[in-house]
């Protein structure tokens, strides 16, 4: 018997565009994401849920699609807190009298910083959460500015920490829950996105030297900033994407969906940049009028950058009040749904003097048959998947089938794949012409096997068959008289009439 067993891992990042679902399957070293799907998302706003009835529907969908496609059963998942609001806090702890030359473990500091959680005075208990905590800094009692990664292991009497603290809405958490629970799973545990997504997108080098993560979702725009491989500060705001799809819905007056298709397949900022498409102009055909809309693709980059200076604006004011607006030597990393704007990096660029680069996210991990993944829309539930691995966390699926009545003989096996039932057909004639050839096919046996000597049935058994055969012809031969008659006698009636 082996000595691994396969284990799932599921994600689910909650967006106010979309929902996004990824599982990776375990076993022993093996890593692989086998599943990842996006889905148009309802009901929340910020990343938080805002109706959950709206939102478990799309939700319920993703999942058992991912059920169907693994041939598994979800019970948990491991998910994202809401990127906005939330507000950063300062907060310290310290150890005295802890034993000369005592070696500072791991677990020292994990209690510290679970100390330092616990005794921040929260304005209201009742509606506000510790959403995480980053260690700044530690102290020996005689040196500073330690890294968490260098004081474990020294020994000391004193250990002192210092941390910081983000703050969100407990309710958001709850609701997060019920949305869950609602869809039929659990979450097994929830992650703070924005350091999470970082690592994923900015490589160590950046994280080292100072730089920006600009995390640009539908409905929230987050700025995480790195300096000496610590997150040193992070701030959101509540615009995103789908404000530029809103912006040009009301300018064109069109449906939301037809303005977020058109925003994907031709917006773009800096219209002086557009070259030759400045030229070209959309035709808008509306069935409900005679008149179709006909739209510059210039003016649809007018609208789209004005909201995204609003947006970057809105940026650079909480990197310059971090304090660390001269210290971002690799500039901003830009990730989401909508960092692939066309020339959104030159945009930022313009307006904040920083090189700029599109974040997307890394393969750490082996795929099978997956697309999607390195979008820069995926950096966010990838970026909860791998901080799942690395917490080896507890599968969050199991097989469809129990290991104790699970085929052993590959012939068996193979009948149990419901691959064809599945299968969508569009095209009815080709079903047709296919079943007419299954059914040829089965004549031609039919042929084949009355073709092949039988064996004689004994003289009794021929007479009973011939007796029921007789029987049935007998009854069906009444029911067609009484049928005909009545047919005749509604005749006769009517030619009496």
């Amino acid at each position: 018997m082996s000595e691994f067993t396969e284990q799932h891992i599921v994600a689910v990042d909650l967006g106010t565009s979309k929902i996004a679902l990824i599982v990776a399957k375990i076993y022993g070293d093996d890593v692989q994401v086998v599943y990842y799907k996006e889905t148009a998302s309802a009901g929340i706003q910020y990343s938080g849920v805002s109706n959950m009835v709206q939102a478990c529907t799309p939700l319920t969908h993703l999942v058992k699609d991912a059920e169907e496609a693994l041939n598994i059963k979800i019970n948990h998942a491991v998910i994202g807190m809401p990127k906005w609001p939330i507000r950063q806090e300062s907060n310290s702890g310290k150890i005295m009298d802890r034993g000369d030359y005592t070696e500072i473990l791991q677990e020292d500091v994990d209690n510290l910083k679970r100390f330092a959680q616990e005794t921040y005075p929260l304005q209201s208990v009742e509606r506000e959460a510790i959403y995480g905590a980053v260690a700044q800094s530690f102290s020996d009692g005689e040196s500073f500015q330690i890294k968490e990664a260098d004081i474990v292991g020294m020994s000391s009497d004193v250990l002192e920490g210092h941390f910081k603290i983000f703050i969100g809405k407990r309710k958001e958490l709850m609701n997060a829950d019920s949305l869950l629970a609602k869809a039929g799973l659990s979450a097994v545990k929830k992650y703070f996105n924005a350091d999470a997504t970082a690592q994923v997108v900015l490589n160590e080098t950046e994280m080292e030297n100072g730089v920006a993560l600009v995390d640009i979702g539908g409905g929230s725009t987050s700025v995480t900033i790195y300096h000496d491989s610590i997150m040193r500060h992070y701030a959101s705001i509540p615009f995103g994407g789908k404000n530029v799809t809103q912006d040009i819905k009301s300018e064109l007056q069109i449906t939301e969906r037809l303005a977020e298709n058109i925003k994907l397949a031709f917006g773009a900022c800096i219209p002086e940049k557009l070259q030759n498409m400045s030229e070209k102009v959309l035709r808008i055909v509306d069935n409900n009028t005679d008149q179709d809309k006909q739209v510059p693709v210039k003016y649809l980059s007018e609208i789209i950058t004005a909201r995204m200076e609003e947006i970057i604006e809105a940026v650079l004011y909480e990197i310059k009040e971090s304090g660390l607006a001269e210290h971002l030597r690799c500039g901003i990393v830009i990730t989401g749904g909508a960092a692939q704007t066309a020339n959104l990096g030159m945009l930022i660029n313009e307006m904040s003097g920083y090189k700029v680069r599109i974040g997307y996210p890394r393969k750490d991990v082996s795929e099978y048959d997956v697309d999607g993944t390195h979008e820069t829309s995926a950096s966010s539930a990838l970026g909860l998947l791998m901080a799942a691995l690395r917490d080896n966390m507890v599968s969050c699926a199991v097989d469809m089938y129990e290991p104790e009545s699970r085929p052993i003989e590959v012939e068996t096996k193979k009948e149990e794949e419901p691959v064809e039932e599945v299968e969508v057909i569009e095209d009815t004639e080709e079903v047709a012409e296919e079943m007419e050839e299954e059914i040829e096919e089965a004549e031609e046996a039919e042929e084949v096997k009355e073709r092949k000597p039988k064996e004689e049935k004994p003289k009794e058994e021929k007479w009973k068959f011939l007796k029921v055969l007789w029987g049935k012809a007998q009854s069906i031969g009444e029911e067609l008289n009484k049928y005909v008659d009545g047919i005749t006698d509604s005749d006769d009636e009517d030619n009496n009439e």
